[in-house]
């Protein structure tokens, strides 16, 4: 039982410690037998029971694919292993409890969305979505800081998130919670996550995101998926498959929409984009275009029902810096009063300074002037 004592056994409860003392070291012990020598050893303590509020639960749905549970955790889950924070993104199936999760450095709808699209090639589409509120799944309303929100019935309806538009294109209805115990199932699931999941990334040394994903797909979720579902009450699934007008690629995408200006380019993200001739058709100038960035970096250009061909369109480079400052003009140079004074003060003196005195202008041979007109 020297094992038990390591720093890596720390925390382990006797269920636990019989569960990784059979499978890493071949060595099976009962729990409760295994439970009187920790407890011997000082290596365990039993909790005092408490009677917690009684709380009535909400039933499961009745057939499996009616409703799936989906929520991120953030959590230490390398123990200050490594310096990469993870999160740990889950979908629960809420009538069988089947787990399906990844972790990823960042609870982003770019990471989600790919969850999102291995749950729906390995299942197909359930009939809904139970989320929380979170801007990945809502646009929230824009308010002032010190202005309260309108009421529901007053709010206008705001434009879906690219999660949103991607579950309403496939037809999967998302159905938000109004608090976090109402989607309790997927919050006791994190909880044993962050219990079991942990220390045993704690005995098998993971230390970055690539192992974490790897024990996490070939040891716990095969063990929950095993031992943690139960069976519904109906033998039906409400997985719908999908269909020939469900396009993973193409929901799954960022999407935007851009006009085609008069010369058939259109402008995204700080780029200009030209339609190849051979996809140009009357009536396209002014048109709305669907762009989709997608998972795998590409992008794709459609209008209406038809795919377009576009290419990056290089517009010529701005002058350089050096360039446009040797060109401009230089700035005038600041005059202040006393040195404008100054100047018109001495223009005047040089003015007046050789000018004739009165008798020298009498005196002044007039004769060759034409007195008389011709």
């Amino acid at each position: 039982m020297a094992t038990l004592s390591l720093p890596e056994w720390k925390g382990f409860g006797p269920t636990l410690a019989s569960y990784h003392l059979a499978k890493d070291h071949a060595l099976r012990i009962g729990r409760e037998a295994l439970r009187q020598i920790m407890t011997q050893a000082g290596l365990w303590r039993a909790k005092k029971q408490k009677i917690k509020d009684v709380h009535v639960w909400r039933p499961r749905r009745s057939c499996r694919g009616e409703l799936v549970q989906w929520d991120t955790s953030e959590h230490d889950w390398l123990e200050g292993r490594s310096d990469e924070k993870l999160y740990l993104i889950s979908m629960i199936d809420d009538a069988t409890s089947e787990l399906l999760a990844h972790f990823v450095r960042g609870d982003s709808t770019e990471e989600n969305m790919r969850l999102l699209r291995t749950y729906l090639e390995h299942n197909g589409r359930p009939v809904a979505f139970y989320t929380d509120k979170a801007s990945l799944f809502r646009t929230a309303p824009k308010v002032r800081r010190d202005a309260k929100a309108l009421p529901s019935e007053e709010q206008k309806e705001l434009p879906p998130t690219q999660i949103g538009r991607a579950l309403q294109e496939l037809q999967i209805v998302w159905i938000p919670a109004h608090s976090p115990q109402a989607k309790g199932r997927v919050e006791r699931n994190f909880g044993t996550a962050q219990d079991r999941l942990v220390k045993g990334m704690r005995l098998a040394g993971i230390t970055t995101l690539e192992q974490a994903n790897r024990y996490l797909e070939q040891e716990y979720l095969p063990w929950w998926n095993q031992n943690l579902t139960v069976v519904p009450a109906s033998a039906a699934d409400a997985h719908r498959p999908l269909g020939p007008g469900h396009d993973l690629l193409s929901a799954l995408s960022h999407v935007v929409e851009r006009q085609v200006l008069p010369d058939y380019t259109f402008r995204n993200d700080g780029n200009k984009y030209r339609i190849l001739p051979r996809c140009i058709q009357p009536g396209m100038r002014g048109s709305k275009i669907r762009i989709e960035l997608r998972l795998d970096g590409s992008m794709a250009v459609r209008i209406g029902d038809k795919w377009l061909e576009v290419e990056e369109f290089q517009t010529p480079l701005p002058k350089t810096a050096s360039l446009a400052k040797s060109t401009k003009p230089s700035a005038k140079p600041k005059v202040t009063t006393a040195e404008r004074t100054k100047a018109w003060r001495d223009s005047s003196r040089k003015l007046f300074q050789n000018r004739q005195t009165v008798g020298a202008a009498a005196a002044i041979d007039r004769t060759r002037t034409r007195q008389r007109l011709d």
